[in-house]
């Protein structure tokens, strides 16, 4: 078998898209657009995957890491230009050579594969993608001898009425017999009026020398995206959205309106969970099955546990183990964590804390920088005062305790098991395990005896 490597050419200036952000770090589907390419290479085993940047190179570099070497295009003169730049990484390390393109997240890696295969089979100069669609999105068309074989490409722009009624178009994605590129590439003649080296000249090169030019051409105009504007962005997204839902709901995820709910390619969902309309998962959010989530709920870079119920509430790299559950319209900030069967009522927030299983927490209280074991009982309104102006305390309650609706634990402060606050209380000082304490300060009032605890 060939050895493959991968060109994925992404030195554009993006200016179309009137951003500060390279374009191909403009993310879709959760991440920046051109991790699709390089997965898409990834998939095919390549080696090497050569990324040509440019404009903001570092960046790029940043994002995708040792995933890929790289070479830049200091000038942007065309694709042609551009492919030229990897030749040193590429020359003696590939027999085929495979182009893709950093805006071109919604190619399925399956079509580049039966691309590869097409080549592989035929053996080709070159093999290249096309597809047939009415919309011409800009692209060169086809032309095809009597025999079906491809004779010509023609940019669009120097295309007569009749070639522009072709339907066939070329995607600009191809794979070359390594050693004939490297031999030809240099030998293409700028085209006017920008005199930019387009691999489009390629196909005539091979053509002219006598060798076969292969096209696999697909049906789906939707692989074919390429996205210079805020509009394709938008297109793509809608595009592998609508393909990671369907593809989850394949799974046994339920989704009420798959049209409604958002979730990025990275997000993992057991089976028999149900997904309800405005949701968004994001990032490295994993969630168990038999869950519910949503509607208007936005979960990111969060573990939520088998069977639990996040209603209208937003969960921020938190933790929520089995059968804990939250909302509407609560609030799990980072390094929250709710343990099993945990519930936390209407308007909650808690940051920075654990509550150990079978903790109930009241609605409209906050819960931050707290250990809180098992069996707890917070009510409405209660406060953790855990910071000063300057630095964050700790607050410590123990198995069992209630705290009284409204109180305000003022850290750092420790609330001794089975012990008692009372409603309204301003706890400043640590109050002994199985005491009622109450008032504002609080203050210990009596021992709790097993006759009270009855």
């Amino acid at each position: 078998m060939n050895k493959l490597g991968v060109a994925i050419l992404a030195a554009g200036q993006g200016t179309r898209m009137h951003s500060d952000l390279n374009k191909v770090l403009h993310p879709v589907c959760g991440q920046p657009m051109v991790l699709w390419s390089i997965a898409q290479a990834e998939a095919l085993g390549a080696d090497p995957i050569v990324l040509v940047v440019g404009n903001g190179a570092d960046a790029v570099r940043g994002a995708v890491g040792a995933r890929a070497q790289y070479a830049v295009q200091a000038a942007r003169l065309g694709t042609g230009h551009a492919l030229l730049q990897a030749r040193d990484l590429l020359r003696s390390r590939a027999e085929a050579v495979l182009v893709l393109y950093g805006d071109m997240p919604t190619l399925r890696p399956e079509t580049v594969a039966r691309l590869l295969a097409l080549h592989r089979e035929q053996g080709p100069a070159i093999t290249m993608l096309t597809v047939r669609s009415r919309d011409s999105m800009g692209f060169g068309r086809v032309l095809r001898d009597a025999q079906g074989r491809v004779e010509a490409i023609v940019e669009e722009e120097a295309a007569t009425p009749e070639i522009l009624a072709l339907t066939e178009l070329n995607c600009g994605v191809y794979c070359f017999d390594g050693e004939w590129l490297w031999e030809r590439l240099p030998l293409v003649a700028p085209t006017p009026p920008k005199n930019e080296y387009y691999l489009t000249d390629m196909a005539a090169l091979a053509i002219g020398d006598g060798l076969a030019v292969e096209a696999l051409c697909i049906e789906d105009a939707d692989e074919a995206l390429g996205i210079n504007t805020r509009v394709q962005l938008a297109q793509a997204e809608a595009v592998l959205r609508r393909r990671i839902n369907e593809q989850l709901m394949l799974a046994g995820v339920t989704l009420l309106d798959p049209a409604a709910t958002y979730i990025d390619a990275t997000v993992r969902i057991g089976r028999d969970t149900v997904i309800y309309p405005n949701t968004i998962l994001q990032g490295e959010t994993e969630i168990g099955q038999g869950a519910a989530i949503g509607p208007n709920t936005i979960i990111r870079d969060s573990r939520i546990g088998d069977r639990c119920r996040v209603l209208a509430s937003v969960v921020e790299e938190a933790i929520m183990e089995e059968r804990a559950e939250i909302g509407p319209y609560g609030h799990l900030r980072p390094k929250a964590h709710l343990g099993a069967g945990v519930h936390m009522g209407n308007f909650g927030e808690v940051k920075d804390a654990y509550l150990a299983p079978g903790t109930k927490m009241g609605h409209f209280s906050y819960i931050g920088n707290a250990r809180v074991g098992e069996d707890v009982n917070i009510g409405a309104g209660a406060i953790t005062c855990n910071y000063d102006g300057r630095n964050k305390h700790t607050t410590v309650i123990g198995p069992g305790a209630f705290i009284g609706s409204g109180s305000m634990l003022v850290a750092p402060v420790t609330i001794g098991a089975g012990a008692k606050i009372g409603a309204g209380a301003v706890v400043t000082h640590d109050v002994p395990e199985d005491t009622v304490a109450y008032g504002v300060p609080a203050r210990p009032k009596k021992k709790i005896e097993d006759d009270d605890a009855a």
